[in-house]
């Protein structure tokens, strides 16, 4: 399988162009990006749905998203974003970008889906600025038992990966945050649907 294969989801894409808009609510993409300032990278932006919430302390947003159709998505929508936003392709394990350029990153249910976490988080933190910030809103492993179960389980028969383009129900993404050298603040945690999500603001130390 090559990389382009990896890149592509073209059923996946257009299924989330219409249930993506639902995925998060306007309120918490508003939490998510209110007081965003200077440069800014966004992995994984899917069809630009973060755009519009941008505020004008933003100066430039580098959206990287590596599936044509979603990319191609959001290149339409992001002259009309608040903040001048440039849409490339690329992935979150190799940000095409040099070391410490951004003042924040924002990851926005993406780090279900890459395929190693500890990767893209260690690239996030190449990319930022030391004392930058990592803003994250990302469904979650339950904390209960019950829930956790179902959710290794569909993770290990490897359906619910396919169907959704590699993601994962079961990650520890708030462990994984902290393993790769970011140090958290408050973390919100919350239910979307199903799903327990978490919210917050990170630094890289």
């Amino acid at each position: 399988m090559t990389d382009t294969d990896i890149r592509q989801h073209p059923v996946f894409a257009r299924v989330w162009s219409t249930l993506g808009p639902r995925a998060v609510a306007h309120r918490d993409r508003r939490e998510l990006l209110a007081g965003a300032h200077g440069t800014v990278v966004e992995i994984g932006v899917g069809t630009g749905l973060n755009f519009p919430f941008y505020p004008d302390t933003v100066t430039s947003v580098l959206a990287v998203e590596p599936e044509p159709y979603l990319r191609s998505r959001a290149q339409e929508v992001a002259p009309d974003a608040p903040a001048p936003v440039s849409v490339v392709d690329g992935t979150a394990e190799a940000i095409p970008a040099e070391d410490a350029r951004f003042d924040v990153a924002v990851a926005c249910l993406v780090l279900c889906s890459v395929p190693s976490q500890a990767a893209a988080l260690a690239e996030l933190r190449r990319v930022l600025k030391p004392g930058g910030e990592l803003r994250f809103y990302e469904h979650v492993v339950a904390e209960h038992t019950a829930g956790s179960t179902l959710q290794r389980t569909l993770d290990r028969t490897g359906v619910w990966p396919k169907v959704g383009a590699g993601c994962h129900l079961a990650r520890d993404t708030g462990a994984a945050i902290r393993a790769a050298g970011f140090t958290t603040g408050t973390v919100r945690r919350t239910m979307s649907g199903p799903l327990p999500h978490i919210a917050g603001i990170a630094r890289r130390g």
